[in-house]
């Protein structure tokens, strides 16, 4: 079919552009094609995970960085 999505696992490193997607997210900067492409390829729960992975990470970054200074 010419009109239908591509699945996910098509994308090729679609892990990987939904971890570029959630790091520029958290940095607030996204390209507008980019963002298309990535609400078309990138499943909803895949992106929801790796934002929850990335939030711990960042919570234990600030805790070992507040840790190490004090």
């Amino acid at each position: 079919m010419a009109g239908s999505r591509k699945p996910a696992q098509e994308g090729g490193g679609s892990l990987w552009r939904a971890v570029r997607a959630v790091a520029w997210a958290m940095i607030g900067l996204r390209n507008g094609d980019e963002y298309r492409k990535d609400q078309t390829l990138l499943r909803p729960l895949q992106v929801v995970g790796i934002a929850l992975v990335a939030l711990f990470l960042l919570v234990l970054l600030l805790m070992g960085l507040v840790h190490w200074v004090a």
